[in-house]
């Protein structure tokens, strides 16, 4: 072996251990662009193989003719007496851009089995389009839509973040990264809970306004594990390293449980439920508590009535005692006639019964109203009820949402929850 080819060998021998590609890949890189070197000499053969020996160096050039199938028919020995030359130019050119293709590949195969997983970057580039965060090898873009609203990224901050999409392009993986994913909750509970990653406990259901409020279902397969103690933590300290990760966001802990009643109970905490009528019809589930602890089910802006719903997947309307009672009893008795208030051509509302006849004037029900006893019976006979009830009288609307976060418009906002 010449020292030029015993030097070559060693060099690319150094470059595959240092960039974790192996040498047979290098070397079949190379050949293939002598082989487009070689054919680009004016007497070169139609068709030619290049063969690199791995022990000594030696490069050689195989002119070939080739039958109708393909078949080599004969072969000789075409190596030009300027071809160490040309080989030297065109390996540097080569093995850069293959360690470069490499180092892509690696780097993408190192990701792409990653979705849903958590990854933790420093802060590089921050825009009103996105954010992007150093993971080491490569960068992760964290988009504006995937980020929380009132979150501020300054540059060189550790972030967590929750991987939701890996994609392959020319220059590399492109890692997509999320801080309002619900799987960021989870994973995040994964870290700081140990009874969750050896799967004792288990998160069964998430629901999540981000910046502001995550409720967490918790069941554990171990009866002697308490899953809620086992996710807070003693004081508070497992939760509390969660919520300073998500920048104050407050967490609710709550249990599991396979009772649809007992698990919207449970959902609307901290606010304590009397009663949970379930309508399987509807999904609707009409919850009963107290009048005092009507705001605090319903929560701000609603806000603790939509988590209970996407939580449980139920429709929840929200009433309190009083407002049940004035339902069952205020209007239970009354019949209504059928017909509608419309205004006449004098502009007076005029009571026009649905099987016809004559109108009946706002005074003429009144009058007829004054005579019946104020003892929550019947409505006078062929009248309906007041102007601008609707067609009927209108109980006092609690709170409610639907699994999709839709908050009722009759909802009170009142305490935070």
């Amino acid at each position: 072996m010449s020292k030029t080819n015993f030097e070559f060998l060693d060099a690319l021998g150094q470059i595959a251990r240092d960039k974790g590609i192996s040498v047979e890949t290098l070397l079949d890189a190379l050949a293939n662009a002598l082989v487009a070197a070689y054919k680009r000499r004016p007497d070169a053969a139609e068709e030619a193989v290049v063969t690199i020996d791995p022990d000594s160096g030696e490069i050689r050039v195989y002119g070939q003719e080739l039958d109708e199938e393909g078949n080599v028919v004969n072969e000789w020995d075409d190596t030009p007496d300027d071809f160490g030359r040309i080989a030297a130019q065109t390996a540097k050119q080569v093995i850069l851009q293959r360690i470069r293709e490499v180092e892509r590949d690696m780097k993408y195969e190192e990701y792409a089995g990653r979705e849903g997983d958590i990854v933790t970057g420093i802060v590089q580039q921050t825009d009103n389009r996105y954010t992007l965060l150093d993971l080491g090898k490569v960068e992760a873009l964290l988009p504006q839509a995937e980020q929380v609203s009132f979150e501020r990224y300054e540059h060189g901050a550790r972030l967590k973040a929750y991987i939701v999409e890996v994609r392959k392009t020319t220059k590399g993986p492109q890692i997509v990264v999320s801080r309002t994913h619900p799987g960021l909750i989870r994973r995040l509970f994964e870290l700081e809970v140990p009874e969750i990653s050896s799967g004792v406990v288990e998160i069964k259901a998430a629901a999540r306004e981000p910046g502001h409020r995550t409720k967490i279902a918790v069941w554990s397969n171990d009866p002697n594990v308490d899953p809620v103690g086992a996710c807070v933590g003693a004081r508070g300290s497992r939760v509390r390293m969660v919520t300073n990760e998500l920048r104050g966001e407050w967490v609710d802990v709550v249990p599991f449980s396979d009772d649809p009643v007992e698990l919207i109970q449970n959902a609307l905490a901290p606010a304590r439920v009397r009663e949970v009528r379930l309508d399987d019809e509807t999904g609707t589930a009409t919850v009963i508590v107290s009048d005092y602890q009507l705001s605090l089910a319903i929560g701000k802006e609603g806000q603790n009535a939509r988590l209970a719903a996407r939580l449980t997947g139920w429709r929840i309307d929200i009433k309190s005692e009083s407002q049940l009672e004035e339902e069952e009893s205020g209007y239970a008795g009354q019949e209504w006639a059928e017909g509608e208030w419309v205004q006449n051509e004098a502009g007076e509302m005029v009571w026009k019964p649905a099987e016809g006849g004559e109108g009946i004037s706002m005074a003429e029900w009144s009058n007829q109203a004054e005579a019946q006893p104020s003892d929550g019976g019947a409505a006078p006979e062929g009248t309906g009820p007041a102007p601008g009830s609707g067609g009927g009288p209108a109980p006092g609307g609690g709170g409610g949402a639907a699994p999709g976060g839709d908050v009722a418009e009759s909802a009170p906002a009142g305490g935070d929850g």
